[in-house]
């Protein structure tokens, strides 16, 4: 039996997507409202730099995994245009259908689907932009949803991975106080669920580090692969290149 984490656990490899569907399916009415809490905002600065990253145009292609409840859909849908196109996926049922209704909401109707990055129901070559973000981390099998990102990617094209990583060493202490002590009590008091925010502060020290991801990435197939610091380390955005 091969096994793998689940935050600080060990579980059947078969077993952890269903445990990470029940953390997401938990969290998901008040996901927007913890981000704004956990982060102080910041989040909004992270993916805001990401759009300015990932510098779509009129007519491009983009694809968001893990997208959640629609932040990165929303933003590249206003830089494609009406002749270009955004899909919208997430494996969790749940979270899509938040996403959808938020930006059905704001006016914006998008290609919305719920699919497993490790196995993209798309042609290869097809798109200009493929983005993650903090979804990465919950993937059985990185490198295999890694390397399909790669497949639908056109030559050329880029790969946004916008997760959090591992902070600058003065932050460490505190980082850890607030991850373990005061997170899971925000998430018990805003959202009642204490054991999800738990999980997020575990697997993201078992998340490679910004060294490591960039080489899963090379070992992916991306030719180019660079990572930005975001918020001392809290947060990474690496960018690959298809060649």
């Amino acid at each position: 039996m091969s096994t793998t984490h689940f935050g600080y656990q060990s579980v059947d490899e078969s077993e952890k997507a269903k445990h990470v569907r029940g953390v997401f399916d938990s969290v998901a009415p008040k996901y927007d409202l913890m981000n704004d809490l956990m982060s102080m905002g910041m989040h909004r600065a992270w993916k805001a730099y990401t759009v300015m990253v990932a510098n779509l145009h009129e007519g491009d292609k983009a694809l968001d995994i893990a997208g959640g409840t629609g932040d990165l859909a929303l933003a590249f849908s206003q830089k494609v245009g009406k002749s270009g196109q955004v899909v919208h996926t997430d494996i969790n049922e749940a979270m899509l259908r938040t996403g959808r209704n938020r930006l059905l909401d704001a006016g914006v109707v998008l290609p919305t689907l719920v699919c497993d990055a490790e196995k993209l129901p798309f042609p290869d070559n097809h798109f200009n932009l493929v983005s993650v973000a903090f979804g990465l981390r919950n993937m059985t099998h990185k490198d295999v949803a890694l390397a399909e990102m790669n497949r639908v990617l056109r030559p050329g094209g880029k790969l946004l991975v916008l997760e959090f990583s591992k902070v600058a060493a003065p932050l460490e202490k505190v980082y850890d106080w607030y991850s373990f002590k005061v997170l899971p009590q925000l998430g018990k008091m805003v959202a009642g669920d204490d054991a999800s925010y738990r999980y997020l502060a575990e697997s993201i020290r078992m998340h490679p580090d910004q060294k490591e991801l960039k080489t899963l990435m090379q070992s992916a197939g991306f030719g180019h692969v660079d990572y930005h610091n975001l918020t001392g380390g809290v947060v990474a955005l690496h960018v690959g290149i298809k060649c």
